[in-house]
């Protein structure tokens, strides 16, 4: 591949401790994302591949869904290049609509469903899609009714909430959940999901330049907090399941479960549950949103083997106190992202539960991952591990652009063929990002002389709060609409159950008054749940600035600590 030109000529730190089992500058295949699925159902067809609340399918069922959802976008008009969102939490029909929109040739663009109606408005308009897929649940169908009388939005296909259940759940979700259940109108702009697929599940096959052209629009904050949406291309997708795949070697295909209770249009669960998974044949047990009871349940029930989550998930189950009633010990591999993995939550859960827990690295741009720790062998505490094949980490010097030599600081800097093709629409953000063919993720990290990497400082500012992101920007510039608001600082402060809450600092205009309560509900129709504040400060005077006059989230964040301590 092109971006592994002449990578094995060089004396990469990493090389000489690197997994023996594992290749770092193996070929990684270039070809359409929809391709593995097509071999894993082709291969596997009779093996489990979705269980749903207790309601399963095997992979020629989600074979012959995909291919039937592949027709019926089709004759809806989904040519090369459409733009199709999906706004869904974890069930069937995000696996079958994901792999469906691209092999009917368009693009999946993922929404968060916890997304407030100005957030969605911005990203169905920048990103152009024109049909989304959902849920007839209330929750979720009067924001996309809303967006498609105010958005360039065309196209509803609903798929029905009580179709995935199993029977009697289907038959008691009916009545006793009827509050819940959306009220749809009659109208040719809804399409039912059971309409859609009722055709002769044979697609029109659809050339594809799986380097050029782009599978997935995943929109990630950036450094700026500014939604922008990553390119991913269809090489891109395909290669870091393939790393990921290559990392986990000792999966054994169509006989393992993967754990899915992180959320699907994340780019980390896209990556290291969905598609891992289709790849491997592996069983998903998807929940639609984390529960810790729920999850322990189903773990000691129906016996996974890997569960991806982020730190915050292992914390709060090394900490739930009838930890001891349930049995974990099915759990092979798990690993962690999203945020740092303190040692002793890494240490307590893999007592707990006999499990291998490795640290990983990765960021939307990278689709995600970049590095991650050795499934066997020597886990440095606080080390985010070694590139995955195929992937070069450089920690270059900002003010020379040189790299920096072992154990000194430097901007971690990737290249690989998981990196995206650029973010769209944006081409001074594209060309700053991707600044001399490198990935610049803006974090600053160390390496040792084994080649394990280190994260210092996260120059990103992004919070992580129960596996979600949330970007203190974005929550600042909703704080600004409220008149009597003058200025404001958000960051993320350590909480024992999320990892992280939101905290922001406030200094009214002079003269103005301004109640924790009133900015609640101001940023009811601003924010999501996830991005409100749960603490809250009002100062009268003015907040902490740097020399040049900026608002100083770090003087303010030190503050807070010292004042906690």
């Amino acid at each position: 591949m092109r971006q592994q030109e002449n990578n094995s000529k060089q004396n990469w730190p990493w090389l000489d401790q690197y997994p023996d089992a594992v290749k770092w500058d193996a070929d990684i295949p270039v070809r359409p994302v929809f391709e593995i699925l097509d071999d894993t159902c082709r291969d596997y067809a009779t093996r489990p591949a979705f269980d749903f609340l207790d309601k399963k399918w095997n992979w020629g069922q989600i074979g012959d869904l995909v291919n039937r959802m592949a027709k019926g976008l089709q004759d809806m008009g989904v040519v090369k290049g459409t733009k199709v969102g999906l706004f869904l939490p974890n069930c069937p029909y995000f696996l079958i609509s994901y792999y469906a929109i691209l092999k009917a040739g368009g693009t999946v663009v993922n929404f968060n469903p916890l997304y407030v109606e100005r957030e969605l408005k911005h990203q169905i308009e920048d990103s152009e899609t024109d049909i989304m897929v959902t849920l007839d649940l209330k929750m979720l169908h009067e924001k996309m009714r809303t967006m498609l009388h105010d958005t360039r939005l065309s196209k509803l296909i609903i798929c029905s909430f009580t179709d995935s259940l199993p029977f009697p759940k289907n038959i008691l979700f009916k009545l006793a959940k009827k509050k819940e259940r959306a009220k749809l109108p009659q109208s040719d702009r809804y399409v039912l999901f059971r309409d859609l697929i009722n055709n002769d599940g044979v697609p029109e096959k659809i050339e594809l330049d799986p380097i050029e052209d782009v599978a997935v629009l995943q929109y990630t904050g950036g450094t700026t907090g500014t939604p922008k949406g990553a390119m991913l291309t269809h090489a891109n997708v395909v290669s870091n399941v393939e790393q990921a795949v290559m990392w986990f070697y000792k999966g054994e295909y169509g006989a393992e479960k993967m754990m899915g209770v992180l959320p699907f249009f994340h780019v980390f669960a896209m990556t290291a549950v969905m598609n891992m998974a289709v790849r491997c044949a592996f069983e998903i047990i998807a929940l639609p949103r984390f529960e810790l009871d729920q999850t322990l349940k189903i773990i000691d029930k129906k016996k996974p083997h890997y569960f991806p989550a982020v730190p915050a998930i292992y914390n709060a189950i090394n900490n739930h106190p009838g930890l001891g009633k349930y049995n974990l010990r099915s759990l092979k591999y798990c690993i962690s992202g999203g945020a740092p993995l303190p040692t002793s939550v890494k240490k307590s859960f893999e007592e707990n539960t006999g499990c291998v827990v490795v640290e990983g690295y990765g960021l939307t741009e990278s689709t995600p991952v970049v590095c991650v720790n050795p499934i066997e062998g020597e886990n440095k505490p606080g080390s985010i591990g070694m590139p995955v094949p195929g992937t070069i980490v450089e920690l270059i010097d900002p003010a020379t652009g040189t790299i920096v030599a072992p154990e000194e600081h430097g901007e971690l800097c990737v290249r690989g063929p998981q990196i995206m093709k650029g973010y769209l629409k944006q081409t001074e953000d594209t060309a700053k990002a991707l600044k001399g063919g490198r990935l610049h993720t803006g974090d600053v990290a160390r390496v040792d002389d084994d080649g394990y990497f280190f994260i210092v400082d996260r120059i990103k500012d992004l919070i992580i709060t129960n596996s979600y992101n949330v970007y203190p920007r974005h929550v600042e510039e909703a704080i600004y609409l409220h008149p009597n608001v003058e200025e404001c600082i958000v960051a993320g402060v350590p909480d024992k159950a999320r990892g992280e809450i939101v905290k922001v600092w406030i200094k009214p205009k002079e003269g103005r008054d301004l109640s924790i309560e009133d900015l609640k509900n101001f940023l009811k129709d601003k924010l999501s749940k996830i991005e409100i504040p749960r603490q809250i400060e009002i100062r009268n005077e003015a907040l902490p600035k740097t020399m040049i006059g900026k608002l100083s989230r770090k003087d303010i964040l030190e503050e807070d600590k010292q004042k906690n301590k």
